[in-house]
């Protein structure tokens, strides 16, 4: 009876082996994309995790010449000045509701152009299509930022003599921060729809063209199959990357609210943003408020992505992000 006991108790020198083994094998198996990712891991490693150590900051009283270690610790005081000014709500508010908006008509806009390259037969007309859409992300945005200002100059600008020809009167977009937020809206979506758009076409280049063929059969119209099989199809890309954006709901992106709105002082009450306003501090050598800032801009959307990913395991596990 006691042999029998301890047949049955698993030998742990046993399985150390075949955890070993297995290991080894699935490194093996992988080696290619584990290569392929090393880029990745790195820039991640030397940019993001490696500079955490300057996170102290933001606790920290930070002079030059007494260095990063041998100044004063402040404990939560930066926090506490950026709370109680006068910018704490006007940037926090700036850079959720244009996360909010870019994420909803972005995705929107993505959907359409998806479904709409979908349709295109020809290959040399799709390939037109998406190069050209494409393009715009590669664009460097101080090259937005010309074309924008050649676009809305006071004077000289291509909008502006147009509507003065139909026998309007030129607008100072640059001096009135009440148009800025549909220029930047604008200007983000026709940058990014494109290459958004693509990842959407190709989940749906993914979908059984027989669930199609079945629909067509059944009486099923364009539209019909788009709600039925296209944008169903979908749902598991677009819970993910919403997923994603939302853990970037207090970030924006500096180079889009830098250097289309020109840093112009009288339109921040639209424009600026926790990125831009970290950039001013750092460029004014506020040390310490911008690491509060920056790290509250964090620890905030660190935060969100992992509420917003528990959310959807609870809805539809399968679509949840981990």
């Amino acid at each position: 009876m006691r042999d029998t006991v301890l047949n049955k108790i698993p030998d742990k020198t046993v399985a150390k082996p075949f955890r070993s083994n297995s290991f080894k094998r699935l490194v093996k198996e992988n080696i290619a994309l584990f290569i392929l990712t090393l880029p990745a891991i790195l820039y991640y490693l030397i940019f993001h995790y490696t500079p955490m150590f300057g996170v102290i900051l933001a606790f920290k009283d930070y002079k030059y010449s007494e260095g990063i270690m041998g100044s004063a610790w402040v404990g939560f005081k930066n926090f506490e000045y950026f709370f109680t000014s006068m910018d704490a709500w006007r940037i926090t508010r700036n850079t959720v509701s244009y996360a909010g908006v870019f994420i909803v008509l972005g995705n929107i806009a993505a959907v359409t152009v998806a479904l709409l390259l979908f349709e295109v037969r020809g290959k040399l007309a799709l390939k037109f299509y998406q190069t050209a859409m494409i393009m715009p992300k590669f664009l460097s945005w101080v090259l937005v930022g010309y074309m924008t200002y050649a676009l809305f100059n006071p004077t000289l600008g291509y909008f502006n003599q147009l509507i003065q020809f139909f026998g309007f009167e030129s607008l100072d977009v640059y001096s009135n921060s009440k148009y800025w937020p549909y220029i930047i809206v604008s200007v983000e979506i026709w940058k990014t729809v494109g290459l958004s758009s693509i990842i959407y076409y190709a989940a749906l280049m993914s979908v059984d063209p027989e669930l199609y063929e079945a629909a067509k059969i059944d009486g099923a119209g364009k539209m019909r199959q788009i709600f039925a099989i296209s944008l169903p199809s979908l749902t598991p890309v677009l819970t993910i990357i919403i997923i994603l954006a939302i853990g970037n709901l207090f970030r924006g992106d500096f180079g889009l609210f830098y250097q289309i709105p020109r840093d112009i002082g009288v339109l921040y009450p639209t424009t600026d943003v926790i990125d831009t306003y970290v950039y001013r501090g750092l460029r004014a050598g506020d040390f310490g408020i911008s690491a509060a800032v920056g790290l509250f801009q964090s620890v905030v959307g660190l935060i969100l992505i992992v509420i917003s990913n528990w959310i959807v395991t609870k809805v539809r596990p399968e679509n949840a992000l981990f």
